[in-house]
């Protein structure tokens, strides 16, 4: 053990890292992680002890994982994770191994025991779903046509699908129901005397949606006691804080319903 001291040190960050993903869990893949050292010790040659190899050790994980036979991680509120969850087994490791674990496609081939064309498949495919998983249905609601093509564009740029624009109250919801939008972004007062908050209320009781303002009335969300409803991007806006903003919404949790 003590001669291979080294060489797992070196290792352990990166199949922690890739144990937890692959389990879903921190506490499970510690645990997976641990018996594989203890595995690999006994075989180092096998499991590229010897050379200070790391993919045998990926594919020990692999082997000890299946043979829990726990299956695969539990559900997640987290966007990533969920889109990770709904790939099949092969393709969900082959996306780990060469996203998360900085993997070549012949190294992640060789973990999981595929040819290399096969491999690169199952990667091109992965991508894909993650990519169309991730990729968001945004309502605008602006009462500013320019300003709402100008947020149209950056979101189709993101490559997001705005699915409508609406520049009321009434229009933004029966958009909702027509539309089934994933994210919203609101102008806080709106034509018609229309409230953007009370648009972001409705999202999120009926559909736990994430919301984003984009308003020069920020105080009115202080009053309304809705800062909670979502982030703010204070107008004049800048294209980067508008992209950040969606960014930083499509990976974060999904949001709680109000009751």
């Amino acid at each position: 053990m003590r001669v291979y001291a080294r060489q797992l040190y070196d290792h352990l960050p990166y199949l922690r890292r890739y144990a937890r993903a692959l389990t879903g869990a921190t506490e499970r893949g510690d645990d997976l992680v641990t018996r594989c050292v203890e595995v690999a010790v006994m075989a180092p040659s096998r499991f590229g002890l010897e050379s200070g190899a790391r993919v045998p050790l990926y594919a020990l994980l692999n082997l000890l994982f299946d043979d829990d036979g726990d299956g695969r991680p539990a559900p997640s509120p987290h966007p990533i994770e969920r889109a990770l969850a709904s790939l099949p087994e092969g393709e969900r490791r082959m996306y780990l191994l060469i996203t998360l674990e900085g993997l070549t496609v012949p190294e992640a081939a060789q973990v999981l025991q595929i040819a290399a064309p096969e491999a690169q498949e199952r990667l091109t495919v992965a991508r894909d779903k993650v990519r169309n998983a991730l990729t968001q249905r945004v309502l605008v609601v602006e009462d500013n046509p320019i300003l709402a093509m100008e947020i149209g564009s950056l979101v189709t740029d993101m490559g997001h699908v705005v699915c409508g624009t609406a520049n009321n109250e009434q229009e933004a919801l029966e958009l909702l129901e027509a539309e089934k939008p994933t994210l919203a972004l609101l102008d806080v007062r709106l034509a018609d005397g229309g409230s953007g908050v009370e648009v972001a209320r409705r999202l999120r009781q009926k559909r736990a949606m994430r919301t984003i303002f984009v308003t020069a009335f920020d105080g009115d969300l202080e009053e309304a006691d809705a800062r909670h409803l979502g982030q703010i991007v204070r107008k004049p806006f800048t294209n980067e804080a508008i992209q950040a903003a969606i960014s930083r919404a499509v990976f974060m949790p999904s949001p709680v319903a109000l009751a």
